[in-house]
């Protein structure tokens, strides 16, 4: 097996990181105390084709292979957590939504916009009474001639509040559970009843809009429904599941950006007339890292792999999802050690990347639920 990238795929990495390092790393801290979308940097990443990085160039799109995305979000991610969430939401799960399930029309109309940076995309699924349990949604939309009427709320919506596509579930049907769930493109800056309420004040994850949305008999063109009625359940399920490698990358991310940091603080402080690195227990500690850290971005490609061969994935991509997640805590919690009591403060970034970590173990698929799906997988 040749685990090597590709010269494009090398080309793509540098490309990026020297874009991160230059304009996103010298920002992060930043975008972390102000908690703003950063709009200047997502126009940067625009004009270098990273907004549609998986979707063909006839749609807008960079037409990279899904490792080469991966790459890309993993390292956007290690600038910044937020950043790798705009650019995860927008690409996997609204673009997705997009490119697998909308008509050519559809693709033409809102994907490509997506794909060129000139639209934000978000997804919109989750509410206050369904998260992991999807069924459970309360949002309606009622056919009335050529029209829905979106009737309901959702929450937790990454980019939600900055985005020109947003992608909705609702059910065409109550009483039909999953059957009866459909999927839909709403404009917010055309269509009357959609309402930002607010958005959330988060541990980590800063400079991404997370919003809680409402609809108030919210009307849209029927020829914005993706699909068939009845539909939505499933392209919800196949577009978190391509979705859990991006967040793996994420978490990939991070962990090497608590792993760097740590590295060089290690062989700068001095305790004892030494550095601390030459301590058998700080090695142990970065070595445990960087080993982490590498399973997991093995998993990620792994799980990308076979996406990309048409395969099966669902088990992989879960797997890459819940240890990407996992470790990453577990590697920017032990750079916060490594830093000691410095790493408890802002004057050092091991305490953001801790913070950034935490969601990717709760977000597109908590652990938990991941853990059933990698076990109902292997019981099938």
């Amino acid at each position: 097996m040749d685990f090597s990238l590709t010269a494009e795929q090398r080309q793509i990495r540098d490309m990026v990181a020297e874009f991160v390092d230059d304009e996103v790393v010298p920002r992060a801290a930043e975008i972390d105390h102000e908690d703003e979308f950063p709009a200047d940097l997502v126009d940067e990443m625009a004009e270098l084709g990273l907004m549609g990085m998986p979707f063909p160039e006839e749609y807008g799109g960079a037409g990279l292979d899904y490792h080469s995305y991966a790459i890309g979000l993993q390292e956007i991610s290690r600038g910044s957590g937020g950043l790798g969430t705009v650019v995860a939401a927008h690409t996997s799960l609204a673009g997705n939504m997009l490119y697998a399930f909308g008509d050519e029309a559809q693709k033409e109309r809102y994907l490509t916009p997506l794909n060129t940076g000139e639209d934000i995309g978000a997804f919109a699924l989750s509410e206050a009474g369904a998260g992991s349990d999807v069924p459970a949604m309360e949002t309606t939309a009622e056919r009335d001639g050529d029209e829905y009427i979106l009737d309901g709320g959702k929450l937790w919506i990454s980019n939600g509040s900055v985005a020109d596509t947003v992608t909705v579930f609702a059910k065409t049907d109550p009483d039909a559970g999953r059957k009866g769930i459909s999927s839909f493109i709403v404009r917010p800056e055309e269509d009357d009843g959609f309402v930002v309420e607010g958005t959330e004040e988060k541990l980590g994850d800063k400079g991404c809009p997370t919003a809680e949305l409402r609809f108030d008999g919210c009307r849209i063109p029927a020829d914005r429904r993706l699909g068939e009625e009845g539909d939505g359940f499933v392209h919800a399920l196949k577009t978190l599941n391509g979705g859990r490698i991006t967040i793996a990358a994420r978490g990939v991310g991070i962990a090497q950006a608590a792993l760097d940091q740590a590295l060089e603080y290690a062989q700068q402080r001095e305790q004892f007339d030494q550095p601390i690195a030459e301590f058998q227990s700080i090695k142990h500690k970065l070595a445990d890292m960087d080993t982490k850290l590498q399973a997991a971005r093995m998993l990620m490609h792994r799980a990308a792999d076979r996406k990309i061969r048409g395969e099966d994935f669902i088990k992989e991509a879960a797997q890459a999802k819940l240890y990407a997640s996992e470790i990453s805590r577990e590697v920017a919690n032990e750079g916060i050690q490594i830093h000691g009591g410095y790493g408890y403060t802002k004057d050092f970034p091991a305490e953001r990347f801790y913070r950034d970590a935490k969601l990717n173990e709760i977000y597109e698929g908590t652990s938990e639920v991941l853990r059933n799906t990698i076990g109902d997988q292997l019981l099938d």
